[in-house]
């Protein structure tokens, strides 16, 4: 299994009858789910039905679900009301009229109300049922491509994140083989400082002075820092190879690759120490910026 992005995009079109409809789905990072809807007043239900689709499909992300619907017009159909023609027939036939008043013609008979219906077609969207089962099987369509989108983002991710990875490890290893990490180098570092203070002619207490100088090397050695960001290495790389949602575990892992580079660059007692510190804070950074990304 991969990961999947949090970006993607997906559009589904149709026609249905006389309609014209497109859904159009959106997503970007976010902490949580949330999926926003747009949709005709009179297709809410359908819009609601969408979002439970959505969030069923998808662990992570905001989502922007618009539908657009357009009707072409269609010409209005005709029809003679033929009972109430032949009764107004009826009834003109019977009248006696004066000479200078002329029959009733076809065209003034077809003027009176009643006689000539008009029916245009029309009724609200959400009443058509087959548009609304077409609208049903086009956001099935709509989440498998989005989700398409997001794996294959997902994809690119991951290379990106397991180049940042061997960068971090390739870093580590530099600090491990690093001359100031090496005893003779801290000894010779605390040699001279030790020297420095003896110096100064200041009463010092030769078992407190040990003391000091233990703590020094201490507070010297990244050993710990060093294993447990190997130990992150491990982890992210195990979370890439898994895949699914595994945003929120990359994210606490940045977090703590972050906190052992930061102890490492306090710790460090030579100008190489420190700037091999700052590439890995660098590196991290990169990383976590791109692990938002992650569903």
């Amino acid at each position: 299994m991969s990961i999947a992005s949090m970006t993607g995009f997906a559009r589904e079109a149709g026609t249905t009858g006389s309609y014209q409809w497109a859904w159009e789905l959106k997503t970007v990072n976010g902490r949580g789910l949330e999926v926003r809807v747009r949709t005709p007043s009179s297709l809410d239900a359908v819009g609601e039905d969408a979002r439970a689709g959505i969030l069923k499909a998808l662990s992570r992300g905001q989502g922007q679900l618009n539908l657009s619907l357009s009707r072409a017009a269609a010409a209005p159909k005709v029809r003679v009301n033929r009972e109430v023609l032949d009764s107004l027939l009826q009834a003109v036939s019977g009248l006696n009229l004066p000479a200078n008043v002329q029959p009733a013609s076809l065209d003034g008979l077809l003027n009176v109300r009643g006689v000539v219906e008009i029916d245009e077609e029309g009724g609200e969207p959400g009443q058509d049922a087959a548009l609304a089962a077409d609208l049903k099987a086009g956001i099935g369509r709509l989440i498998d491509s989005l989700k398409t989108a997001r794996l294959r983002e997902g994809q690119a991710l991951t290379g990106v994140l397991e180049q940042q990875l061997a960068t971090v490890s390739r870093l580590v290893d530099e600090a491990e083989a690093a001359p100031a990490r090496q005893p003779e180098a801290i000894r010779a570092k605390l040699d001279a400082q030790i020297a420095q203070v003896l110096e100064s002619k200041t009463q010092l207490d030769p078992a407190r002075l040990h003391q000091e100088a233990m703590l020094i090397a201490a507070r010297a050695d990244i050993r710990e820092e060093l294993d447990r960001l190997r130990a992150h290495v491990e982890a992210a790389r195990t979370l890439l190879g898994e895949g699914g949602p595994v945003g929120r575990r990359l994210d606490f892992l940045a977090q703590e690759f972050g906190r052992e580079a930061n102890t490492l660059c306090s710790k460090a007692n030579d100008v190489s120490l420190s700037r091999i510190g700052l590439e890995l804070k660098a590196v991290i950074e990169q990383f976590r910026e791109q692990v938002q990304n992650v569903e």
